[in-house]
This record gives structure tokens, C-alpha cells and sequence, in this order.
């Protein structure tokens, strides 16, 4: 790994160990959104194994997500709800090589990736 490599990944570490919590939530938003972007435009061009690679790190996002929901938090049934198709659709996407699927998920995640920005910022300031 040559040293502009290297500086990238230390940046990344940093940032993501100095993140708050609601940071690291619209980094994993951010993440996921273009992982699912970056495996639709896989599937539309007919490369499955960049798409199986976008698809299965989003589902790993997912994962995370809805792992660390927690149950004092009201909402927390629902967005595992969200979170549950999410995961069952980018898999029968991914099986299905399904570019459809795909963008349904993404159609998906933009709003809620949009919504835990603005909560991020409301209560930063």
C-alpha cells in the first residue's frame, strides 16, 4: 500500500473513532446508499460480481443497523421492520439479479438516510 493509500485509510479510521453516534449512523446511511446505488448500476451493466460485492456489503450495513436498535426507543419495532424487508429484498435482489429490486431499496433508503442527516444536524446545533 503506498503512502497516499495508507494516509486515505488512517483519515477514514479517524473519523469514524472520533464520530459521534448519530455521525456514525449517517456514515453507515451514506455507505449503504451507495453501496445499493453502486450494485444497481452492477446489475444494469451485467457485472454480478460487483454487484454481489455491493449488495452483500449493504446487507452487512443493514445488519448493523438494525442491531444496534435498541427497545426503550419507540420507534425501534418499525425501523426493524424497515430494516428486515431491507435485508430480504437486497438478498432476492441480489439472487434474483434483480436491477428493479434494487432501486426499490434505494427508493427506500434515500428518505430515511435523509431524515437521520436532518436529525443529526438538529441536534448538533
Amino acid at each position: 500500500m503506498n503512502a497516499a493509500l495508507r494516509a486515505q485509510q488512517r483519515y477514514r479510521e479517524e473519523t469514524i473513532l472520533s464520530a459521534s453516534p448519530a455521525r456514525l449512523v449517517t456514515l453507515l446511511y451514506d455507505r449503504l446508499l451507495l453501496d445499493v446505488e453502486r450494485g444497481e448500476a452492477a446489475q444494469r451493466a451485467g457485472d454480478w460480481q460487483r454487484a454481489n460485492s455491493e449488495l452483500q456489503h449493504a446487507q452487512q450495513i443493514v445488519a448493523e443497523l438494525s442491531g444496534s436498535l435498541t427497545d426503550d426507543w419507540a420507534g425501534s419495532a418499525s425501523l426493524r421492520a424497515v430494516y428486515d424487508y431491507l435485508a430480504r429484498t437486497l438478498v432476492g435482489a441480489n439472487i434474483g439479479r434483480d436491477p428493479e429490486r434494487t432501486r426499490e431499496c434505494r427508493d427506500l433508503i434515500a428518505p430515511l438516510r435523509d431524515a437521520w442527516h436532518g436529525a443529526a444536524e438538529a441536534t448538533a446545533g
